[in-house]
């Protein structure tokens, strides 16, 4: 035990100043919480678990795999998938607090210009006489309204499965100063990933498999623009991203799994991904290691025309990041989804089903996440789902929630 005590202390302290690896967001898998690691019945398997594509073409298959006949067939997972998200409720506090002031301005300016006086001195004056605009302004100051673009091209069948995919971080911010209101950008960065990837069957129920990734990752320092330097910053920007955002910086990484089906209803997995990694824009990326557990009723799920499946997981997920060690809650992922069709073309049995809707919920890392999906004619698909990340110093202190909304196309 002394011994197993050193090692993971060893671990940890290596791993005390990294990074993190390129993390995708899957709507699907955020709705229920993130807890996906022993779920992936399909192209999520790429990103959480790739020994899941030995579900592929199995679920739903009776001549295949007789014991998960039940199941919802997926012989083929290609989608294309556009989404967008941002911290709506941080943008909507942004532009009350701003519509108060700017009202007050107004008032000022009004008052200043009917009686001959400076607009400034009436405003400060207005100001003192409303403290508690002065306190919405203050706890306004460097609130960062965190926002993300991203694009997935993926494919998946039976024991194989790649994609490429991009995402985009960028965290706005503004300074309400009295005397010099700033602007910014805290963060901004854009991932870049290729991977691909295969799972073999060693049993009928038990499942490995591993994937290759090449990462590239531009980043932006620190961005401050004022009144002063307005200008100058205006004028340097495009040579000042030009240089920044260069596509030369590559490292490579590797993600494994394992899934082992212990009875018909219960799956159990554990993954580690962005392992083996080079430095990511110099910095040494931690690897991401995770166990979970995922429970599908049989009453819940069927492969008839009007296909139904439910599931619900849990995870214990990202154990070596060091950050998270005093909090251990923030590990914990659980959510379920209910996925139903709900108007198939009569005469067939899943394949042309025309209409189709899940629902999904959760907490990751203590907070609530939740998950709608509706898709139609098999083909195009809209999504929204909501999940929130820790920002403070223990599990449930500050949120920082984003709202996604997800339009996919493919089969």
């Amino acid at each position: 035990m002394k011994k197993i005590f050193i090692v993971l202390s060893a671990l940890l302290a290596t791993t005390a100043f990294a990074a993190k690896g390129p993390i995708h967001k899957s709507t699907r898998a955020l709705g229920m919480g993130n807890a996906h690691i022993a779920v992936v019945d399909d192209k999520e398997a790429i990103y959480y678990n790739y020994a899941g594509l030995n579900q592929i073409n199995r679920l739903g298959n009776y001549d295949m795999r007789p014991r998960m006949g039940y199941y919802p067939d997926n012989y083929l997972d290609m989608r294309l998938n556009i989404g967008s998200a941002g911290g709506f409720d941080k943008f909507m506090d942004a532009y009350k607090t701003s519509s108060h002031f700017v009202k007050l301005y107004n008032r000022a300016n009004k008052a200043a210009k009917a009686n001959d006086l400076n607009t400034a001195d009436v405003f400060l004056d207005s100001l003192a006489a409303r403290p508690d605009l002065a306190d919405e302004l203050n706890s306004f100051d460097h609130n960062a309204i965190n926002s993300l673009v991203k694009l997935d091209a993926e494919l998946a069948f039976h024991n194989f499965g790649g994609a490429f995919w991009a995402e985009g971080h960028a965290n706005p911010y503004i300074d309400g100063g009295l005397l010099i209101p700033m602007a910014g950008i805290d963060t901004f960065y854009v991932d870049a990933v290729a991977q691909l990837g295969g799972a073999y069957g060693l049993t009928d129920n038990f499942m490995v498999g591993a994937g290759f990734k090449i990462v590239n990752r531009n980043e932006m320092r620190p961005l401050l623009v004022g009144i002063e330097n307005y200008k100058s910053v205006k004028d340097t920007l495009s040579d000042r991203f030009a240089d920044e955002i260069s596509f030369t910086d590559i490292a490579y990484g590797m993600d494994f799994g394992i899934l082992w089906q212990a009875t018909r209803v219960i799956r159990i997995g554990a993954s580690a991904r962005n392992v083996f990694f080079n430095e990511l824009n110099g910095k040494v990326i931690t690897p991401n290691i995770g166990v979970g557990i995922d429970y599908s009723p049989l009453f819940f799920n069927r492969n008839t025309a009007y296909a139904r499946k439910m599931n619900i997981a849990m995870d214990y997920d990202d154990i070596l990041d060091d950050e998270k060690n005093y909090k251990p809650l923030s590990h914990l992922n659980f959510g379920l989804e209910f996925e139903q069709v709900l108007l198939a073309w009569p005469g067939y049995e899943n394949t042309y089903r025309v209409l189709k809707l899940r629902l999904a919920g959760g907490f990751k890392g203590g907070y609530p996440t939740a998950g709608v999906g509706l898709e139609v004619l098999r083909f195009a698909e809209l999504e929204f789902v909501t999940w929130a990340d820790e920002e403070g110093y223990y599990t449930g202190d500050k949120e920082n929630r984003y709202y996604m909304l997800q339009v996919s196309f493919g089969m």
